[in-house]
C-alpha cells in the first residue's frame, strides 16, 4: 500500500502537476483565439465546436512553437519541474528546423496535455464531494432528482463513485507526469546534429587542454630540471669556483623568468584572457635552450643548420618544444652525460637527432617514466611526421622528421 502511496506523498508529482496547470493555463489565449474565429465561420455545431476548441488552438499553439526561444523556455520548465530524464537537459534556443519542429510538437502536447489534466483538477474534487456527502445531507429534491431518488441505492453507490474519480484523477497525475518526464528529452532534447557540434566543441576544448598540457609540461618541466642541476653544481663549487657560481645563478634566474612567463601565459588562457600576448618561441630562440642546458652541467654537442631559422613558424614552434622536452628527458633520466643534438633541412623535411650514452645513469638522474615522449609523440604526429626512440646500441637515440610543405 505504501508504494502505490508514495507517488502522492513525493514533492516531484505535485512539481509536474504543476507544469502540466502551467501548460493548462497557456493554452486559455488560444482557446479564445479558436472560439473569435469560429464565430466568423459560415456554420456551426460540433464541428465549429471541434474547430474552436482543438484545430485552431492546435494549430496557432504549434505555430507558437516554432519561435527559436520557445525550447528555451519549455526545456527551463521541464528541467525545474519534471525531473527524472527531463533533469539532463541543456536548455537553449533551437537553432535548426528540426529542432523547432520537436519543440513545437512538444509545445502543443504540453498545452492540452495541460489543460485536461487542470480541467479534471478543478472539476473532479467538488463533484467528488458532493457524491461522498449525498447520503449525509439533505440535498435539494430538485437537484438529487437529477441521478437518483433520495434513500435508493445509488445514493449509498455515490460515495464510492466519488472516492474513485478522486483516485483516478491522482493516478492520471501521476501517469501524466511520468510520461511528459520522459518524453521531454526526446522533443527538447539534442538532435543529431546539435550532439555532433557539442561533441565537436568538446573535442576542440580537449585538444585545447592538451596542448596547454603540453606547452606547461614542456617549458616548466624543462626549467625546472635545468635550475635543479644548476642550484646543485652552483652549490658544490660556491667557494673553489665563484665565477662559475654566479653563471649558474644568473642562469638560474633567466631559467625561472622564463618559466614564469610560460606559466602565467598558459594561466591566462585557462581563465580565457585573450590580452596576454601568448609567448611562442621557435628556433630562433633554440641557442638559450642549449646555452641552459650547458650551464646545467651538460656537455652538448649541437649542430644546428642555419636554415632552420627559415622553416614555417607552425613547424618551428612544435621543434623546439621537441628539442627542449628531448634536452629536458636526458637531464632527467641519463643526469650529465654528454649529448649529441643535429638539426638540419634535408629537402622538405625538417630532421632532428638526438642521442645520450646508456649504461649507468648519471648524478642527478631521475628514474621512472614521465610524459616526455609522449607529449613529443603526439606533437609529431599533428605535423604529419615521422619519429623513432630507443635504445640503439650503448646509446638512446631519438630521431624526428618533420615535412615542412604541408606547414602554414
Amino acid at each position: 500500500m505504501s508504494g502505490v502511496l508514495r507517488p502522492l506523498i513525493e514533492r516531484t508529482t505535485w512539481r509536474r502537476w504543476a507544469h502540466l496547470v502551467v501548460g493548462g493555463a497557456l493554452l486559455m489565449p488560444y482557446w479564445f483565439l479558436g472560439m473569435t474565429l469560429a464565430a466568423l465561420l459560415p456554420f456551426n455545431g460540433v464541428g465549429a465546436g471541434v474547430l474552436a476548441l482543438v484545430v485552431f488552438p492546435a494549430a496557432a499553439a504549434f505555430v507558437t512553437g516554432l519561435v527559436p526561444s520557445v525550447r528555451l523556455l519549455e526545456s527551463s520548465l521541464a528541467k525545474e519541474l519534471l525531473k527524472g530524464p527531463s533533469a539532463e537537459l541543456a536548455p537553449g534556443p533551437a537553432a535548426t528546423w528540426e529542432s523547432r519542429g520537436r519543440a513545437a510538437a512538444w509545445f502543443t502536447l504540453h498545452l492540452f496535455a495541460g489543460v485536461v489534466v487542470s480541467g479534471l483538477s478543478l472539476a473532479v474534487p467538488p463533484i467528488a464531494f458532493v457524491l461522498v456527502m449525498a447520503p449525509l445531507v439533505d440535498w435539494d429534491r430538485r437537484f438529487l432528482g437529477g441521478w437518483a431518488r433520495p434513500g435508493t441505492w445509488a445514493e449509498w453507490a455515490a460515495p464510492p463513485a466519488g472516492l474513485a474519480g478522486v483516485a483516478v484523477l491522482l493516478a492520471l497525475i501521476v501517469a501524466a507526469g511520468v510520461l511528459l518526464a520522459r518524453l521531454a528529452p526526446r522533443f527538447l532534447g539534442p538532435t543529431a546534429a546539435e550532439r555532433l557540434a557539442d561533441l565537436e566543441a568538446r573535442a576542440v576544448r580537449l585538444a585545447e587542454r592538451n596542448r596547454l598540457a603540453r606547452e606547461l609540461h614542456d617549458s616548466v618541466g624543462h626549467a625546472l630540471s635545468v635550475v635543479t642541476l644548476q642550484a646543485g653544481a652552483a652549490g658544490r663549487v660556491l667557494d673553489t669556483d665563484p665565477e662559475f657560481a654566479r653563471e649558474a645563478l644568473g642562469a638560474i634566474e633567466e631559467s625561472a623568468r622564463a618559466a614564469l612567463e610560460d606559466l602565467d601565459h598558459v594561466l591566462g588562457l585557462l581563465r580565457e584572457d585573450r590580452s596576454r600576448p601568448a609567448p611562442q618561441p621557435t628556433l630562433k630562440d633554440l641557442g638559450r635552450v642549449l646555452e641552459q642546458t650547458r650551464l646545467a652541467g651538460v656537455r652538448l654537442d649541437s649542430e644546428v643548420d642555419p636554415q632552420v631559422e627559415q622553416v614555417p613558424a607552425a613547424v618551428s614552434r612544435e621543434a623546439y618544444r621537441i628539442v627542449q622536452e628531448g634536452l629536458t628527458n636526458a637531464l632527467r633520466h641519463a643526469g650529465k652525460v654528454p649529448v649529441r643534438l643535429r638539426l638540419g633541412v634535408t629537402g622538405e623535411r625538417l630532421e632532428m637527432e638526438m642521442s645520450n650514452p646508456l649504461g649507468a645513469r648519471g648524478a642527478g638522474a631521475r628514474h621512472g617514466g614521465g610524459r616526455g615522449l609522449g607529449g613529443i609523440r603526439e606533437r609529431v604526429t599533428v605535423l604529419r611526421g615521422e619519429m623513432t626512440a630507443g635504445p640503439d646500441g650503448d646509446r638512446w637515440r631519438m630521431h624526428v622528421s618533420l615535412p615542412l610543405g604541408r606547414a602554414s
